[in-house]
């Protein structure tokens, strides 16, 4: 794809606290694109390495927007909501920690997985290291609001804080979807200096913000519907329906110019089996192809299963013969820690 003009957007107008390195780096994945055929060229933009917080990723480009209110409001506790282990919870700890401000965790039983360490290792390990207050509920996977979110917020304020409320996954926040937006004008920038345009975007989807700020991003040069999310929910109409309000409301944001239809909004839902959390064989053996051929190392939750995602796609030709290929890698590495028994053999 040749490179286009792209719709200006008003991002810049909005506050940015920044908490990542800059522009996270573009790497060529020649080694899975020659195992894979060599008829599409893969390349992935590590997000996992997009900061010194406590291991980076997506959620870091989000909270950037999201802090300055934080600061602005006097606010000294952070306070969100994740499963036992969120990569989103880790990321608001290591913020508040950097911040010098308390952190409250709830950590739902998101993930029908008993490991007996599954609550000590990993992203709910760093949390605590870094001081925040975990609290961890008995309550199942949901994208929407949790009660337990609203309890910890009305805690914090009983006992003299000030919270500054932040949802899963940053995802359903007013400026939930702008740090996307940013994700990508920096791939414009990128694809500026290569000479050429993605032809498809790969992005793992379950709160929704992540794909919605994409959405709104690439639709300024016409890309929106390349933006193909994975869904690893496993309840695609609600993550659907999600991704589309976040990215509505970010698209006025912005000044995009254009409504957000449903055909900008391209949610697989092949590959979030068996459920939210839990990894297929299919999906444990796209982790370990990455790893062995580019020693890019993805999780069962979230990235193991858009990896699985873009192999199959390209196994099954979805892709044109030629094209370019990015694959959004958002970290959440450290959760891999709890899923050790899958792994036990490598």
């Amino acid at each position: 794809m040749k490179t286009t003009t792209a719709t200006k957007l008003k991002l810049d107008q909005y506050d940015r606290h920044k908490l990542t390195f800059g522009p996270s780096p573009l790497e060529k994945l020649d080694r899975l694109s020659a195992h894979l055929g060599g008829d599409v060229e893969l390349w992935a933009k590590r997000e996992d390495c997009n900061s010194g917080l406590a291991f980076g990723g997506n959620k870091l480009r989000k909270l950037e927007y999201l802090i300055p209110e934080a600061i602005k409001q006097n606010c000294d506790t952070l306070v969100t909501i994740g499963g036992v282990q969120s990569n989103h919870t880790r990321q608001v700890a290591a913020t508040a920690a950097k911040l010098g401000m308390k952190c409250r965790l709830v950590q739902e039983s998101w993930v029908n997985w008993n490991d007996a360490v599954y609550d000590r290792v990993g992203n709910i390990l760093m949390s605590r290291i870094l001081g925040a207050h975990v609290e961890l509920v008995d309550e199942g996977f949901g994208i929407e609001f949790k009660q337990s979110w609203e309890n910890a917020l009305e805690d914090v304020k009983a006992k003299g804080g000030k919270p500054y409320a932040i949802p899963a996954g940053a995802s359903d926040h007013q400026y939930g979807g702008l740090g996307f937006v940013g994700f990508a004008e920096e791939v414009r920038a990128q694809e500026a200096e290569l000479g050429f345009a993605f032809d498809y975007i790969i992005v793992c989807s379950v709160t929704g913000s992540t794909q919605a700020g994409m959405v709104v991003g690439f639709a300024a040069d016409g890309r929106a519907d390349r933006v193909i999310g994975i869904d690893a929910s496993a309840t695609p109409k609600e993550t659907r329906a999600q991704i589309k309000r976040i990215a509505e409301r970010t698209a006025d944001l912005v000044g995009l110019g254009r409504a957000i239809t449903d055909a900008d909004i391209v949610l697989n839902e092949d590959y979030a089996y068996p459920e939210y959390g839990l990894a297929s064989p299919e999906t444990v053996e796209a982790i370990r192809l990455s790893a062995r051929t580019e020693g890019m190392l993805t999780d069962p939750v979230y990235e193991g299963k858009s990896m699985q995602g873009m192999i199959d796609l390209v196994k099954k030709g979805f892709f044109p013969k030629g094209s370019k290929v990015l694959y959004a890698h958002l970290g959440g590495v450290p959760a891999i820690n709890g899923y050790s028994y899958l792994f036990r053999n490598g």
